[in-house]
């Protein structure tokens, strides 16, 4: 009798050992998504600036630190923890990598804000995401906003990317990439709306500018948001980004507002939140923003 327990005890503890290990593995061995074990392996060799925004605001690559804070305290994220702007933002120094460029670029992020302007007459001003700073002016090389001013009680929101590029002549070269909310009446069949229904949600904005078909597009949880009749430049025709120098970064604000010598009205600080931050020195493909939503939003 004594032996049968004993038997029994040893096959029982033989199961829960296997049973353990299989359940280790499982847990330890997730498959691909897009072909990616993590967000940090899509398009990891054009990596130039990654913020994981995860309880301070160093930028991980380079090891920079904002050099200027203002209203900023950290919540949960989409993936740890995410910066939260009370009207505020991060200032940053000259960053070396980023006074070089490809020509092409795009910037990824994770974004939580909602329109500034909730009733007639209300406050409006922009929700400045990111941008690559050019001394003296609001807008620099590359910049992502939520135009979440002039709409009242919407929750759609407006995303809108904008390229700098100074010409050999001195003069400069721009365009921008928007979504339009809805159908005007003076939109033709070239022109695409999407509403955008991300007010006050956690949602995956990517912005890109392509240097060799100087093209701009905008999407959103991966999917191509930007109104089609405004995404090309230039005819078509090569232009290649170039980036002002010194080349400072600036999360939740433009450069104007950073610097304190803002007078617009519509320009203003951050009211929301960001997190993982990552800029590339290419124009990301569809199936790589698609990889950077759904891995992000897995917490990989």
């Amino acid at each position: 009798m004594k032996t049968n327990r004993l038997f029994y005890s040893l096959v029982v503890a033989s199961g829960l050992a296997l049973v353990a290990s299989c359940s280790s593995d499982d847990s330890s061995s997730l498959p691909p998504i897009g072909g990616y074990n993590s967000a940090d392996e899509v398009a990891a060799t054009s990596l130039k600036a990654y913020w994981p925004l995860n309880g301070n605001g160093k930028e991980s690559i380079s090891n920079t630190s904002p050099s200027n804070t203002v209203a900023t305290t950290y919540v949960n994220g989409i993936k740890g923890q995410a910066a939260n702007f009370d009207t505020g933002f991060m200032a940053y120094p000259a960053i070396t990598a980023l006074n070089t460029t490809s020509g092409s670029a795009s910037i990824s992020a994770w974004i939580k804000i909602s329109n500034t302007k909730l009733v007639a007459g209300g406050v409006s001003n922009i929700s400045p995401i990111f941008s690559l700073t050019r001394t003296g002016e609001a807008f620099g090389n590359l910049n992502l906003l939520g135009e979440t001013h002039g709409l009242t009680t919407s929750d759609s929101i407006q995303m809108k990317g904008i390229f700098r590029i100074k010409k050999p002549d001195g003069t400069d070269f721009g365009g921008d990439a928007v979504n339009m909310i809805k159908q005007e009446s003076w939109m033709d069949a070239t022109h695409t709306w999407a509403p955008n229904k991300i007010g006050g949600q956690w949602a995956h904005v990517v912005y890109i500018y392509d240097g060799p078909t100087a093209t701009n597009k905008i999407y959103v949880n991966g999917v191509k948001i930007s109104n089609s009749a405004w995404e090309v430049r230039n005819g078509g025709d090569p232009f290649m980004l170039n980036h002002f120098t010194p080349t400072r970064p600036v999360i939740g604000a433009l450069e104007t507002v950073a610097n304190g010598t803002n007078t617009d009205a519509w320009n203003a600080a951050l009211k929301g939140q960001v997190d993982e931050l990552r800029l590339f020195d290419k124009a990301l493909t569809p199936a790589e923003i698609g990889a950077l939503y759904e891995l992000e939003l897995a917490g990989r």
